[in-house]
Formats: structure tokens, C-alpha cells, sequence
């Protein structure tokens, strides 16, 4: 690994080869992204994909930035609908999103085939 953790591969890599200018307008950011639940699963995917695809010394990266860092860094920086929308530049931390609404939904919904990480039931004979 050449990051030991997704805190090191941001502070070492992603904050110094990403340059934008952030306005609030275009794009949003915020100092404290460490705040935000979506942007550490979103960086911390960033950080795995980037360690794993690096091995490929031929097309790694350029696949990394198109298919991973890219379509991240476009939904993080929204700044109509992403998760810094209502931060306010380096120092304007904001909690005011909260998380997506959802009732509980029926358990007998999630008993179809289709909801199942299994063709069959492992427990079952014949099962995997």
C-alpha cells in the first residue's frame, strides 16, 4: 500500500493533485470533509480503488480517474445536491443535510429470489 489509511491518501495525494477552484457556486468543499458520512465512504472507495488498481502499471490510473475519481469527486463537489451543498467554503461546516428519508419496509418483500445474494439457499439441499 502506498497509503496506510484514507485520512493519510487524502492529506498526501487526493488534496494535492485535485485543484479547484471552489466558489460554492460551481463547485463545493468543505475544510472539515471528515465531517461528512457520504464523503468518507466516497473517499475511503477512492483510496481502495486507487490502491488496488495502481498494479496496473499500463491503464490503472487513467481507469481510476475516469471510472472512480471523476464521477466521485463530480457528486462531492456538487453544489446544488452534494454532500458540501450547504458548507460554506474552507471554513463553513455544515450538518444541515440529513439523511435520506425511509420507512421500515414489509420483511416478506426481501423473501423473492431476486433480493437474494444466492440462486439458493446455501442451507438448502442442493445449495451452494
Amino acid at each position: 500500500m502506498v497509503f496506510t489509511s484514507v485520512d493519510a491518501f487524502y492529506d498526501e495525494y487526493l488534496s494535492q493533485v485535485v485543484r479547484r477552484r471552489v466558489d460554492g457556486v460551481y463547485l463545493a468543499w468543505c475544510a472539515d470533509w471528515w465531517r461528512h458520512a457520504e464523503a468518507i465512504a466516497r473517499i475511503a472507495a477512492l483510496w481502495r480503488a486507487f490502491e488496488y488498481l495502481r498494479h496496473d502499471a499500463a491503464l490503472g490510473m487513467t481507469h481510476w480517474w475516469l471510472h472512480h475519481a471523476d464521477p466521485h469527486l463530480a457528486v462531492l463537489m456538487d453544489p446544488r445536491t452534494g454532500p458540501f451543498a450547504l458548507c460554506t467554503g474552507p471554513e463553513g461546516h455544515s450538518e444541515g443535510i440529513g439523511p435520506l428519508p425511509g420507512n421500515p419496509s414489509p420483511p416478506e418483500m426481501w423473501d423473492h429470489p431476486a433480493f437474494s445474494l444466492y440462486a439458493t439457499d446455501p442451507q438448502e439441499p442442493g445449495g451452494s
